[in-house]
């Protein structure tokens, strides 16, 4: 072969372990709690048709909490269901670096906020951010990856 076929072909390998290494949001998330520092939950973040959703898949409760808890505060077909197995993350499509017009439900209080989503540390962990209209007037929580 010549020295610009084999060139080419490094090239297109190299480019295409580059593409493959571009981390995803999809797996398995610790959630922190930003006011304790404390693990909250496991939340599994999936993508369906280039939207991500992320489900609670257990919970990390504080002395004296209930070890299955219901999520009382919310309304419609959510209220009175267990968080444990509740899709709490929805609609975030990839738009540049972030993921963007998302909701997502704090089952503590049984709210629904606007989301976006941002990957730091080469996908090691995650800045979801939820708020009320614009992005100023909310909270963010880093999520640490679990695999």
């Amino acid at each position: 072969m010549s020295l610009l076929v084999q060139l080419l072909l490094v090239l297109a390998l190299w480019s295409s372990c580059a593409l493959a290494a571009d981390p995803s949001p999809a797996g398995l998330w610790r959630t922190i709690d930003d006011s304790t520092g404390k693990p909250r939950g496991l939340v599994r973040i999936t993508e369906v048709n280039g939207q991500y959703q992320g489900r609670l898949e257990k919970t990390f409760p504080r002395p004296g909490e209930d070890p299955n808890p219901k999520c009382d505060k919310c309304s419609g077909s959510r209220r009175d269901q267990p968080v444990i197995g509740m899709t709490i993350l929805w609609g975030m499509t990839k738009q540049g670096e972030e993921y963007q017009n998302g909701e997502v439900l704090d089952p503590e209080n049984g709210k629904i906020y606007r989301a976006k989503m941002k990957l730091e540390d080469g996908g090691k962990t995650l800045h979801v951010r939820g708020f009320i209209g614009i992005s100023l007037l909310g909270r963010t929580q880093i999520w640490a990856r679990e695999e």
